[in-house]
């Protein structure tokens, strides 16, 4: 986002917080909520039958399980029809009307451009440092570790029987 791109994602994860930064118009959101996914979870997700029910999901799981340039997804495929534990396959229309919205956003360049800022005015709150210090206080539960004392000219100075030579210039 810091370099001015729009996030195309679900709302989980660091996409929440975006979404806090940024707001609903300058963010392209698809899939299940949490509420939504437990719902579906608890009534007994079977991927089979998004497979089974949606000729373009059928249409991409057949085309990658026969391989895609000499590389078959044959494993890939077959955990998404049978397990697809981050249910990618019931999300998979939500996230087509999403990239669709994107391109017609897209086209409109002053749209785009102005969603494109946005995102670069609110990206300090991802900054690595801030970041890292939120991640070691409150998911590592990490403390600093103290410095050192930087060693002073005479503790450097080589131990006897030691010796260094110096390249002339």
């Amino acid at each position: 986002m810091i370099n001015g791109a729009v996030t195309l994602g679900t709302l989980d994860g660091a996409n929440v917080e975006i979404y806090e930064s940024v707001g609903a118009d300058n963010i392209l959101l698809f899939g299940m909520k949490a509420d939504e996914v437990e719902k579906l979870k608890a009534s007994g997700y079977n991927p089979a039958d998004y497979y089974g029910n949606n000729p373009v999901i059928k249409g991409v799981i057949d085309e990658m399980s026969r391989g895609i340039n000499g590389v078959s997804f044959s494993e890939i495929t077959k955990v998404l029809r049978k397990e697809d534990r981050y249910m990618a396959l019931a999300d998979f229309d939500s996230y087509a009307n999403a990239r669709r919205k994107a391109i017609e956003l897209h086209s409109d360049k002053n749209v785009w451009n102005s969603m494109s800022l946005v995102n670069i005015a609110h990206s300090g709150r991802f900054a690595a440092d801030r970041a890292i210090k939120e991640y070691a206080d409150n998911i590592w539960h990490a403390k600093p570790v103290p410095e050192t004392k930087k060693a002073t000219a005479a503790q450097r100075k080589p131990k006897p029987g030691i010796q260094i030579r110096r390249r002339k210039k």
